[in-house]
């Protein structure tokens, strides 16, 4: 016998588990159950795919029982099996269960942490919810050797040599006092119809049928022992849509994917002719917790005939659609298909291409209801303006999905609807960048356009930035950023460059105190009410995206200087012109660069000398 330490996150998670995750302690079968599918789905592929395992007899089930008495309930495959090795790694370690992972995404709402108890691979340990002693007696396919893993759940377990008549799992449960209710028929069979009635392989449920024989003072009651079958043990994406109801999507997404609710939006196809495929696809409601994390979850699980391939190749749905939970089974690839051949597997990339294509144009049927796609665009908006980034062939499908903000409309408004809404001797669809909703609606950058009623759209995301520029056009007209200074040459009217002229001395003057910090000084055009607002060179990045480089590590970036435009017809300008103090000149000079870099969100250099600056100012006008 040999006795080991869980390590300190499987401890942490034990604790979190039996003490704050109970109130849903139901989910240890549907967890226990799904560990025995995932056990058969492994040794169904090796007997297919390996010559050492083709003469390996695969005869899949599950078997539950449970006594009342003794307070136990037992779950028992004919899947690959354990050695002692794989019972400490994926039981008493961290190496494969993901606990430290899970840890990290908890939110405190015990329905929502006791569904990513599946998501993140450590559904085995809320046994404890159930269980106050748990038995493991496992043996490897191809090997004679079985090994017996026992705990309370409390720092250690044992692991000791054992027998087993042939390869496969047996999980033994020794009931705690709120457990002992799941030891009887009734609520074994509830839970499994409830959870696991999906699953592709058969779970049968032994039980004791009592029933009376004899007559007078020989009636007696014996017990019958019964196996029945209790879930329907079909491939639910192979069955015609027509014959599945809306509740068995419901229970399938919530069981094989681990998530709350119901789905959004259901996609089920079937393709036959040249390829012969299967898929099920479902958006969830909510956004999954590790969607903006590196090394997120991919949703997606891949099969081949039925046999399961993969869950964790991000290869089978492009990166912006990782929100996307489902089923691919394919009648063509090879089942010993490996991951390095997926990656350029045509019949794989023509299934993918027919399954996005597929999913967006259920996205554009979604979209006409307006009210329900911006709920889902708060969820997944941000993932969508990726695949501008990413997905040439779809693009065009995406610009129709992708939202944005407006100078004219509350809430989202689609590019459609703002090319409809366009002026007739309009030039392009522009729009301002920037870190702040809220700012960028009262930025100085927008006077003109707002002066003019030309409507701008507000892009506050950084990925905007990204995605926009990528994309070029929308329906023949150009995207134009207003952050840029040649968006304004659009706005100039013939005395727009006569002010220009006129104020060539000022800027001049401006230039000379200013230089060396900006590239440029000019006279605005798109100016009404402030006297500066700053912008950048055509081919140079905005400001946001420079901070955007920054954050991804390019720290060597060449310094960008911005651009400061003048607005001539300001006030604080025409005194300018006439201002003799060479003192006060260069404050006010600098004070326009300043409160124009501040407005952008732009933080200053020097700030001591910023408020030094002000003070003189301000003593002077008081």
């Amino acid at each position: 016998m040999t006795t080991h330490k869980f390590e300190a996150e499987v401890s942490e998670l034990l604790h979190l588990i039996v003490h704050s995750l109970y109130s849903n302690k139901e989910i240890f079968l549907r967890e226990l159950i799904s560990n025995a599918s995932d056990a058969l789905d492994k040794l169904r592929y090796l007997t297919l795919t390996q010559e050492q395992y083709k003469g390996v007899l695969f005869d899949p089930r599950i078997d539950l029982s449970f006594n009342a008495d003794k307070k136990q309930l037992e779950i028992k495959d004919s899947g690959i099996g354990m050695d002692e090795k794989e019972l400490m790694d994926q039981i008493g370690t961290i190496a494969r269960s993901g606990t430290k992972r899970f840890l990290e995404q908890l939110s405190g709402d015990q329905k929502r942490d006791s569904n990513l108890i599946g998501q993140f691979g450590v559904g085995f340990y809320s046994s404890f919810m159930a269980a106050d002693q748990v038995e493991v007696i496992s043996r490897k396919v191809g090997t004679d050797q079985a090994y017996h893993w026992e705990s309370n759940g409390k720092g250690e377990y044992e692991i000791t040599p054992a027998e087993r008549e042939s390869h496969g799992t047996t999980v033994i449960l020794h009931l705690n006092e709120e457990g002992k209710e799941f030891a009887s028929r009734w609520r074994m069979e509830s839970v499994i119809k409830k959870y696991s009635n999906h699953i592709a392989f058969p779970i049968h449920l032994h039980y004791d049928e009592m029933r009376f024989e004899g007559e007078g003072k020989d009636r007696k009651e014996v017990a019958d022992h019964k196996c029945d079958q209790i879930n329907a043990a079909t491939a639910l994406w192979k069955r015609a849509k027509k014959d599945v109801q809306e509740s068995e999507y419901g229970e399938f997404f919530r069981t094989v994917f681990h998530e709350e609710g119901d789905p959004l939006m259901v996609i089920h196809t079937h393709a036959e002719g040249g390829l012969e495929y299967s898929t099920l696809f479902f958006v969830p409601k909510k956004a999954p917790l590790d969607m903006y994390h590196p090394n997120y979850l991919p949703g997606v699980k891949l099969y081949v005939n039925r046999v399961f391939i993969t869950d964790d190749d991000r290869e089978l749905m492009p990166t912006y659609l990782r929100f996307v939970r489902g089923i691919i089974d394919s009648e063509d690839l090879p089942l010993n298909v490996s991951r390095e051949i997926l990656q350029h597997n045509r019949i794989l990339e023509k299934i993918r291409s027919a399954s996005v294509k597929k999913l967006l144009d259920e996205l554009q049927k979604y979209s006409e209801d307006k009210e329900k796609y911006s709920e889902f665009y708060k969820e997944f908006g941000r993932a969508l303006k990726e695949g501008l980034a990413q997905d040439f062939e779809h693009r065009e499908k995406l610009l129709e999905l992708v939202r944005f903000k407006s100078t004219k409309q509350e809430g989202w408004t689609s590019l459609k609807d703002y090319k409809g809404r366009m002026k007739g001797d309009q030039k392009a669809i522009y729009y301002v960048t920037g870190e702040k909703e809220d700012s960028l609606r009262i930025s100085p950058l927008l006077e003109a356009y707002t002066g003019k009623d030309i409507e701008v759209l507000i892009m506050d995301n950084e990925i905007d930035e990204i995605a926009i520029p990528t994309v070029g056009r929308y329906d023949g007209m150009e995207f134009r950023s207003i952050n840029r200074t040649d968006a304004a040459e659009d706005l100039k009217s013939p005395d727009d460059k006569k002010t220009e002229k006129q104020a060539a001395p000022i800027i001049k003057r401006i230039k000379k105190i200013l230089k060396g910090e900006v590239k440029d000084v000019k006279a605005s055009t798109r100016l009404s009410d402030s006297p500066s607002c700053i912008v950048v060179d055509t081919n140079d990045p905005t400001l946001q995206m420079q901070g955007i480089l920054k954050t991804l590590g390019q720290k060597d970036l060449p310094q960008f200087k911005p651009i400061l435009e003048i607005n001539p017809k300001h006030e604080i300008v025409e005194k300018l012109e006439t201002l003799d103090n060479p003192e006060l000149f260069e404050d006010i000079c600098r004070l326009l660069l300043e409160q124009a870099l501040l407005v952008e969100g732009v933080e200053l250099k020097n700030p001591v000398l910023f408020v030094n600056r002000l003070n003189r100012v301000m003593r002077l006008a008081l």
